[in-house]
């Protein structure tokens, strides 16, 4: 059931929207269930069952719950919020913005926050948002226009309309000149085409939809973002940033966008723009206050046109010290022993995105210190990393990891460091160049890190020749850090308790979600590790044939912290939450 043109302040002229600002009132006693069964929304059986689901779940919000059972959509649920504060919902499809209006914010912030300046009186701004919870926006909008801001709310296709009529198919009448702190460093690569590419790119070359990629990118790495996704639909196109691990919907666009914007993006990738039926892949780099920001690009055709996946690798927030990458002093003592070794191997294990790359990169940079000649096998390289060699292998051309590691090893290098051992061959140049002389450091996709040791030997590493090259293995996972600004008691179910050996009178925290975290209630993520170190009777056991069960119990007796253990540790300390270290838990 959608809202009914009564439920909406149907606005035409600036009395109207002075008028439903005046007759709103909020609904502060009333939680959002409850408004949204008295709209008839919602039914109370359903709304009890999503505040069963909801309660298992406590991190979450009854409004995400709600839309994720088919309950209730997007739009009702704004609607219920909006109701609840207080802020009028509003439809704007008659109403138009007077140009000296439309001045008012920036072309840059109103595409990047979603957020629509409608009218201004007596010193109070009013704007159209679609999300009534968006304190940052109206406060950023505040702060750079001087002006008290009044928000109402309306749907986000309406939004969407409204931002393309006024700052995307207008062109740039009455606008600023594109904002300059973000800056392309890559060269735009020209193409010949057919008309319709040439026409394609021509839309893709206009300042509103340059401003509008560039404002995408921008919000991304202003938030932290890992990646930002653009996902076409068949009815709009949906943007999302990974944040702290996590897909955030952004905001979602008219589909008639897609094609000038996917070229945009292709031709700031140095990608061929005419070719839309097979994958592509591209890089480009940018400059944000004097950052150099590196952006992976992936582009794949779906049913829906093409999807676009833009890796974010910013330097500045990417490469951490090694004092810096979250671990205990125990395992801070071990991981410094092992890398001040002049041979042997270090391997890094964990699924993609538990931060494997960084731990390998913060060690370098411990390592250089040193002054070693330093020379990296990398697919793709992730950061410029100064005196150090970096090399990109190349598959279409058979120039693979191993073929990259028979080269080097002439090379006369101290430290050796592979992105990932993928198969028996790698695996085994890499054992062999620990064995002769030098420190070699890679990555392993295993669970944990006994695990780690019957991979290789599984995959044809003789016992023998590992027990004598293997330093250590560190497992890790990325947690999230909850926010200190909105800490709350955790609920903790019974079952996660007995699971993790909890006291039941034990008290822990998280974040409840807040303006500071974006209402996630988390903010930023630290690695949690198990380091298993490498002993002269654990080598022994390893070139007898240990199981990983006998590894594993060796290690413990050894004193080994499981990566459990450590997250557990981190929740004691109020810097995590349960729900994540079950999330991330190895036993």
């Amino acid at each position: 059931m959608g809202l009914s043109r009564m439920q909406q302040h149907i606005i035409h002229t600036e009395t109207d929207l002075y008028q439903a600002l005046q007759q709103c009132h909020p609904q502060s006693n009333k939680h959002l269930g409850e408004i949204l069964v008295s709209e008839g929304f919602l039914s109370e059986e359903k709304l009890q069952h999503a505040l069963e689901i909801h309660s298992q779940n406590p991190g979450s919000h009854l409004g995400d719950t709600l839309e994720h059972l088919g309950y209730c959509d997007h739009e009702q649920i704004t609607f219920g919020l909006s109701s609840k504060l207080g802020i009028p919902y509003v439809d704007l499809s008659h109403y138009e913005v007077p140009p000296q209006i439309l001045r008012q914010i920036h072309a840059d912030t109103a595409l990047q926050y979603n957020i629509l300046p409608l009218a201004l009186h007596k010193s109070r701004l009013i704007v159209a948002t679609d999300n009534p919870l968006n304190w940052e926006a109206l406060e950023l909008v505040r702060f750079h226009t001087n002006h008290h801001i009044e928000a109402v709310v309306t749907s986000n296709s309406a939004l969407g309309k409204m931002l393309e009529k006024y700052y995307l198919q207008n062109g740039d009448e009455g606008l600023e000149d594109l904002d300059d702190d973000l800056k392309l460093v890559t060269e735009e690569k020209e193409h010949n085409d057919l008309e319709l590419t040439q026409n394609v790119a021509k839309e893709a070359q206009k300042k509103p939809v340059v401003r509008l990629v560039n404002a995408i990118i921008m919000q991304g790495i202003k938030q932290r973002a890992s990646d930002i996704h653009i996902r076409p639909g068949k009815t709009q196109i949906d943007i999302f940033y990974r944040i702290d691990g996590k897909l955030r919907l952004s905001r979602s666009l008219s589909p008639i966008l897609l094609a000038p914007l996917v070229s945009r993006i292709k031709i700031t990738g140095r990608m061929d723009i005419a070719e839309r039926r097979m994958p592509q892949d591209g890089h480009a780099r940018v400059m944000l206050n004097n950052n150099s920001i590196d952006l992976r690009i992936s582009v794949i055709p779906t049913v829906n046109g093409e999807s676009v996946v833009i890796r974010i690798l910013d330097k500045q927030a990417g490469l951490k010290p090694f004092d810096q990458l979250g671990l205990g002093e125990k395992e801070m003592d071990e991981l410094r022993i092992i890398i001040s070794r002049s041979y042997g191997m270090l391997l890094v294990t964990g699924p993609t995105g538990s931060g494997k790359s960084t731990t390998l990169y913060a060690v370098l940079s411990e390592i250089k210190r040193r002054g070693p000649h330093i020379i990296t096998v990398e697919d793709p390289v992730e950061y410029d990393m100064d005196g150090v060699e970096q090399i990109q292998t190349l598959a279409t051309i058979g120039y693979t990891f191993a073929e990259a590691l028979r080269h080097i090893l002439r090379h006369d290098p101290d430290v050796v460091m592979i992105g990932e051992i993928r198969d028996l061959e790698t695996a085994r140049i890499a054992n062999k160049a620990a064995l002769t002389g030098h420190l070699m450091l890679s990555t392993l996709h295993t669970n944990d890190a006994a695990s780690t040791v019957t991979r290789l030997i599984d995959m044809g590493v003789e016992p023998y020749l590992l027990s004598s090259t293997l330093l250590g293995v560190m497992a890790q996972r990325l947690v999230r850090l909850n926010c200190p600004h909105c800490l709350e008691e955790e609920v903790i179910e019974a079952h996660i308790r007995k699971q993790l050996e909890l006291d039941e009178n034990e008290v822990f925290y998280k974040g409840k979600g807040c303006d500071q975290c974006h209402d996630s209630g988390y903010h930023g993520r630290a690695a949690v590790v198990e380091l298993l170190v490498i002993t002269p009777e654990m080598a022994t056991r390893i070139s007898n044939g240990a199981n990983t069960h006998e590894i594993k119990n060796m290690a413990l007796a050894n004193g080994m912290k499981t990566l459990t253990s450590n997250a557990l540790e981190l929740a004691r300390q109020n810097k995590t939450s349960i729900e994540e270290v079950y999330a991330v838990r190895l036993e």
